[in-house]
């Protein structure tokens, strides 16, 4: 396998969104890219794979698939995976974690065929196994057949590096980057955050703002493969900016929070054009300039315990957001229908429900105001 060999890749995320990661994958470049259950698919080389995991901002995780063959007992299974050629890809002197799942084959029980195959890749190439190992194989057995992947990331990819502070219930770079996407955001409007938290939407709307790649204080798994090219992986990094001169906004009762906001942002090298304040929901501020986007993940009642007494808060954010926000449209995710429509915004519209959390959570969008 050739770093130029062309194989199937998928960009997993949370079910609900693969058409908005379908969007931005194609924008990328990946133009023959399809959206599929849980994620998007497309074809590539392992230099697409490198800059899937670098540039794109919604997905959640690359995984790359290197084989598959059919088995139908665990002999065969054995028999198989000693005879892939795991040096391809896999290094002898990194470590591999593997995963195994089995859905309707006759080969059902998962940790017998992990073992099967850990057993072919530290006996046949000499890889140790560790269950932390930062490289991990896939191995899906699905009506007999077999499928091994490389999950390239390593950690999730909502970790771009350099968020150290985060709130209660925090929200993933990853899906903030993908609802963003949903209300219309290009990087050409401002954005204003008025339960800000550690600053998320905020920071992750001035990165696109300013072109910056989403990967680029990270470590990736795939840098530990055979496959890696190091001076070609240079070549795909890149510290230019765009210019803008928008501001991103965002605020939020809580002092800590503010603080944490303000230091996200001066590592991810955007605090210049992110201004955070501390402000109560009913005293926030339209800022000067065009009109833009207010996005808000507020607290909801299976966060906080009570949902009656969010009402009062719901209304209030709408009611100060048509009283200031003349032109700006709006997107709030929350669980729960009754306290998005509290705010009274007007033609309110809701997505369909996204894992969050634990919890299902919906965007609904409204305006412009």
């Amino acid at each position: 396998m050739t770093s130029a060999t062309k194989m199937p890749v998928f960009l997993a995320c949370p079910p609900g969104l693969e058409k908005t990661l379908q969007a931005e994958t194609r924008r990328l470049g990946w133009k023959k890219a399809r959206s599929t259950p849980g994620g998007v698919e497309f074809f590539g080389d392992w230099t697409d794979v490198w800059r899937a995991n670098l540039e794109l901002r919604g997905a959640t995780r690359v995984l790359v698939r290197i084989g598959s063959f059919s088995a139908i007992h665990l002999s065969e299974l054995d028999k198989r995976a000693r005879k892939f050629a795991w040096g391809n890809v896999l290094r002898a002197d990194v470590p591999v974690r593997v995963e195994a799942d089995c859905k309707r084959s006759k080969i059902y029980h998962e940790g017998a065929a992990k073992e099967r195959v850990e057993r072919a890749i530290t006996e046949e190439l000499g890889a140790p196994i560790s269950a932390d190992a930062l490289v991990t194989v896939r191995v899906r057995i699905e009506n007999n057949q077999v499928t091994l992947s490389i999950d390239s990331s390593g950690e999730l990819l909502h970790k771009r590096g350099h968020k150290a502070a985060v709130g209660k219930a925090p929200m993933r770079e990853t899906l903030a980057a993908l609802f963003l996407q949903e209300c219309g955001f290009d990087g050409s409007q401002p954005i204003y955050d008025p339960v800000c938290g550690s600053g998320t939407f905020v920071i992750e709307a001035a990165e696109m703002a300013l072109g910056l790649q989403a990967g680029r204080a990270r470590e990736f798994a795939f840098e530990h493969l055979a496959t890696f090219d190091a001076e070609k992986f240079a070549e795909l990094k890149s510290d230019s900016q765009e210019s803008t001169d928008l501001q991103f906004y965002g605020s939020d009762r809580n002092a800590g929070a503010i603080e944490n906001a303000r230091a996200n942002a001066a590592r991810a090298g955007v605090s210049d054009i992110c201004v955070f304040r501390q402000a109560a929901i009913s005293d926030i501020e339209c800022p000067d300039g065009p009109a833009g986007i207010v996005i808000v993940n507020p607290p909801y009642g299976s966060r906080i315990g009570d949902k009656k007494q969010l009402f009062g808060l719901y209304a209030a954010m709408g009611k100060r957001l048509k009283e200031a926000f003349k032109g700006w449209t709006v997107g709030i995710i929350t669980t729960d229908a009754d306290l998005a429509r509290a705010t009274g915004l007007p033609d309110l519209q809701n997505g369909p429900p996204i894992p969050h959390g634990g919890l299902k959570v919906k965007l609904f969008q409204a305006g412009p105001l």
